[in-house]
């Protein structure tokens, strides 16, 4: 057995351990309570070990953007007009640079996977696009990037759109994305998209009802899509803040038929409650999916960032335990149980709504494993633990270092 790196006395996500976890040749060598070796070595000091965050739902195409745009209203519409005005100055190089920081930032808290959504539209052109996939070439060593090639603004009320697409398809992109809210024809926008799914083989995923009104949800024409299309697993929609505004027993129903139909959801905490409940004066709703309860149900769950300093969210850090913190807090849940259940939502069950099982760290595997200041998934989420480390098959891929309190040797403060 070659050891080239060792990892000591570190939790598992199943709450066993501690362990030392071997690492050599890319691949996880051994895990066993004490593994005698000379080889350099890190101590979890009893911190969590697990194969590494997933982010499900992010635009890295227009993070960074805060200060060529206005904020007045703070509304959807005013987002969606104030970027689309945006982006028909960017440049390759600019969309490089924003989206890189922000991996750079997602890598050092504890993400190894992620799917980005890019903007391909006759104002965007394939410069954006372009500029991702350039980030997934020189980030491989850190990072596997999915790209969706996304219509933000529309499909049938954007001419030449829906071809351009179909090119980011043959091009590199691995799967299509659309927003039916912001098509004349959300219908049409929902086949159109599926239709292009079907001829390069790929999956689909839809930004969806995010507004607060329970009528007029486009949920049902992609539940059934998928179901027309036999594309159960291929499937995954975000935001769909509509079904936070159903009746317990209408929920239940829906969540079901989404179950049944094998369409994974995603809530977006940051963006759902910055932008919702707008119009309300007081007892402002909270407009989240409560994605805990669609994971109850059978639902393939989890929970993203998407924006970054942009007018769709103007804060953020890629910290998607951070992310799993503010879900907790807003969803009310406080439980052990549950809390685990939101690292499920940025770890595994993530992974599982991107289409492949989750990684397990143990004998044979890659060598692709976070470490975390904290002892259990529960403890990471409840108390916002740092990422320690991180290892890419094998090879370091980030190193935080702990802070240090200078305290005054004589026990005294002083000025």
């Amino acid at each position: 057995m070659t050891i080239d790196f060792l990892v000591r006395q570190a939790m598992l996500v199943d709450g066993s351990g501690p362990f030392d976890i071997a690492i050599g040749n890319q691949r996880i060598q051994a895990l066993a309570p004490h593994i005698h070796s000379d080889a350099p070595s890190l101590h979890a000091n009893g911190g969590l070990a697990c194969s590494g965050l997933v982010e499900t739902h992010i635009h890295l195409d227009k993070a960074g953007i805060l200060g060529r745009c206005r904020i007045c209203a703070g509304t959807l519409a005013e987002a969606l007009a104030e970027t689309s005005r945006a982006k028909r100055e960017f440049t390759s190089d600019d969309v490089y640079e924003r989206a890189s920081n922000v991996v750079e930032q997602a890598i050092a808290q504890g993400t190894n996977r992620m799917r980005t959504f890019v903007e391909i539209d006759p104002r965007a052109g394939f410069r954006s696009f372009e500029a991702i996939k350039q980030i997934k070439r020189d980030f491989a060593w850190a990072i596997d990037l999915e790209i969706c090639a996304f219509a933000q603004d529309g499909l049938t009320n954007d001419p030449g759109t829906v071809e351009m697409l179909d090119r980011a398809l043959r091009e590199g992109a691995e799967l299509v994305g659309g927003c039916p809210y912001t098509d004349s024809d959300p219908g049409e926008h929902i086949r159109q998209i599926f239709d292009l799914a079907e001829r390069h083989d790929v999956a689909v995923d839809f930004h969806l009802d995010f507004d607060l009104d329970p009528a007029g949800s486009s949920l049902p024409d992609v539940i059934g899509e998928t179901e027309r299309r036999h594309w159960g697993g291929r499937v995954s929609v975000g935001h769909v803040n509509k079904l936070s505004a159903l009746p317990p027993d209408r929920f239940t129903w829906m969540g079901r038929r989404i179950a049944d139909a094998g369409v994974g959801v995603t809530v977006l905490p940051a963006t759902d409650l910055y932008l919702s409940g707008r119009d309300a004066t007081h007892l402002v709703p909270r407009g989240l999916t409560p994605a805990h309860r669609l994971a109850e149900l059978g639902v393939t769950t989890s929970i993203a960032t998407n924006n970054i300093l942009n007018p769709f969210t103007p804060f953020g850090d890629a910290s998607l335990v951070r992310m799993g913190n503010l879900y907790a807090t807003v969803a009310q849940v406080g439980t052990t149980a549950g809390l685990n259940q939101i690292f499920r939502m940025i770890s595994s069950d993530a992974c599982r709504l991107l289409g492949s099982m989750p990684k397990q760290l143990k004998a044979g595997a890659p060598a692709d494993l976070v470490l975390f200041a904290a002892a259990s998934p529960a403890a990471v989420i409840a108390g916002v633990a740092p990422a320690v480390a991180g290892w890419k098959a094998g090879r370091t891929s980030f190193r935080r270092p702990a802070v240090q309190l200078n305290r005054p040797s004589d026990g005294r403060y002083v000025i």
